[in-house]
């Protein structure tokens, strides 16, 4: 899954070509969801591989989670998660936000 595949991109008078900021959803609480604690070893794209089957899926659980910092794989060992399953209704909202 490529979540840049329907943001735009853009061309500069430079000839520079860059994508247009995507918009990330909400990812509002669920019942469903599940909390982790992180532990060594363990990484973004790991957990989303072993949730959702595909790592690239990883900025789910990273936009789930204001206590992460947006630049990283890595996590700290003894870091909580909440690891959103509803992951195709965040796509879909993804998806929709970024036509």
């Amino acid at each position: 899954m490529n979540r840049y595949q329907n943001i735009p991109i853009v061309k500069t008078d430079a000839g520079k070509r860059y994508y247009v900021n995507s918009k990330y959803p909400e990812i509002p609480l669920s019942l469903d969801d599940i909390y982790v604690i992180t532990d060594d070893g363990d990484r973004l794209d790991l957990l989303a591989s072993q949730y959702y089957s595909d790592s690239s899926l990883w900025w789910i659980i990273s936009i789930a989670n204001d206590n992460l910092p947006q630049d990283s794989l890595y996590l700290l060992p003894g870091t909580q998660l909440r690891i959103p399953l509803n992951y195709t209704d965040v796509l879909a909202s993804y998806n929709s936000l970024n036509l």
